[in-house]
């Protein structure tokens, strides 16, 4: 399954986080997010080193410098205040398309995404996290205003309001394409650890 180059598509990559990006970890040492992967470019972790926000864990060889100061540039931060995470993630498209994997919830392609009102909004459906799921542009063409039973279409899975802690071990399903070796102790994959 091909899911990488769809995901992209979802996430923002600014230029300056191509370069020596910081792994930002929370008080917990959990990081901020996994999808995205909670990342600063590296000049906003070394202005919030200097800030007094954040404890370097881990560094990269790289070096800067200014008239006075040598420093290494960090790899792996951690903040010194604990940020409470929200409780529910916000209603949004990429957080829609997280939830259900970026998978159709009818035939469970991973192309083309759209989203889909179960119960149609023209028979009184209402855009909430209980009522849409991600769709490929041909299921819901198909399905197109008809109800479920209607249609003959079967949901793979109901459509619910997920947690920030369930929106967030989806998003460990899909590391990113880059990880430093430095951040590999903060990061848990879904990998099994050895005994």
């Amino acid at each position: 399954m091909q899911v990488a180059p769809i995901i992209s598509s979802f996430v923002r990559s600014p230029a300056n986080l191509r370069k020596h990006p910081a792994l930002v970890l929370n008080a917990d040492y959990r990081p901020l997010s996994y999808f995205p992967l909670s990342l600063w470019p590296w000049q906003d972790a070394i202005k919030a080193v200097f800030l007094d926000r954040v404890s370097i864990l881990a560094e990269y060889d790289a070096v800067i410098h200014s008239p006075s100061t040598e420093m290494k540039l960090p790899s792996v931060v951690v903040l010194r205040d604990y940020v409470k995470p929200a409780r529910y993630p916000a209603f949004t498209r990429f957080n829609l398309f997280l939830r259900d994997e970026f998978s159709c919830q009818y035939c469970g392609s991973t192309g083309d995404m759209t989203f889909d009102h179960v119960h149609p909004r023209s028979r009184g459906g209402r855009t909430t996290w209980d009522n849409v799921v991600a769709a490929c542009g041909r299921c819901n063409l198909q399905k197109g205003d008809k109800t479920l039973r209607r249609s003959g279409m079967k949901l793979r899975r109901e459509p619910f309001r997920p947690s920030a802690i369930e929106l967030q071990n989806v998003g460990r399903k899909f590391p990113p394409n880059y990880l430093h070796e430095s951040w590999m102790d903060y990061l848990y994959w879904d990998a099994e650890l050895d005994a």
